[in-house]
């Protein structure tokens, strides 16, 4: 796991704390569906609405794509965040494009994979967020038993937790995000108080057990 550049990090976390794509609650905890108590709460879909901010994320995916994965041969999105932001790749390199369900369709051709599937092709995974990596993975895994190539993931946000970089090694994918949690905690003057900061970072340590 790694930043790809660290003050477009910086720009980028906060242009999404600007147009609370990120809202921290540290007072007033989010609920996740895991239950996890959290006091930071994340939607990179608000982005598409700013096209300001949806062309800095999109050139600098596209800025990943070109310094790391110089193979590819098509963009995968995963479902479902990462498909718009997947496409603008994919059409700003003139590549193919597929995604990937969260769960096969229960009718008609049951597929997990929307698009030409092509065993062997080449293909890098673009996710909006990652957090213990779970359902990332798993679209990888689905992407691998169809026959796909994966050379690695991208991401605008992740949490950084010690879980997804284990999860990631084990399955040895590569994984590159423009920005990520504790750059985030350094560029949010006046959105945090400085009382709250402890908090926040004993949150990411363990985010299973906080507030519990």
């Amino acid at each position: 796991m790694e930043i790809f550049n660290e003050n477009i990090a910086k720009t980028i976390a906060s242009s999404l704390l600007e147009i609370e794509a990120i809202r921290l609650q540290p007072q007033s905890p989010f609920t996740w569906a895991s239950g996890w108590k959290s006091p930071i709460y994340c939607d990179n879909r608000l982005s598409l609405s700013y096209p300001e901010i949806r062309s800095l994320i999109k050139q600098n995916l596209v800025k990943v794509v070109q310094r790391h994965f110089l193979n590819v041969e098509a963009i995968a999105g995963v479902a479902t965040a990462g498909i718009p932001q997947g496409v603008l790749v994919a059409e700003e390199l003139g590549l193919p494009f597929l995604y990937v369900r969260s769960k096969a369709k229960g009718h008609g051709m049951q597929n997990s994979i929307e698009g030409k599937v092509t065993p062997g092709q080449k293909v890098v995974v673009v996710e909006d967020l990652v957090s213990t990596g779970g359902s990332s993975l798993k679209a990888v895994e689905d992407l691998r038993n169809s026959g796909f190539e994966v050379l690695g993931m991208m991401a605008i946000f992740t949490y950084g937790f010690e879980l997804a970089k284990k999860n990631f090694e084990e399955a040895n994918v590569k994984l590159v995000c423009l920005s990520d949690y504790e750059i985030m905690l350094t560029v949010s003057g006046g959105v945090i108080k400085q009382e709250d900061m402890p908090a926040l970072k004993e949150w990411r340590k363990a985010p299973d057990q906080w507030r519990k």
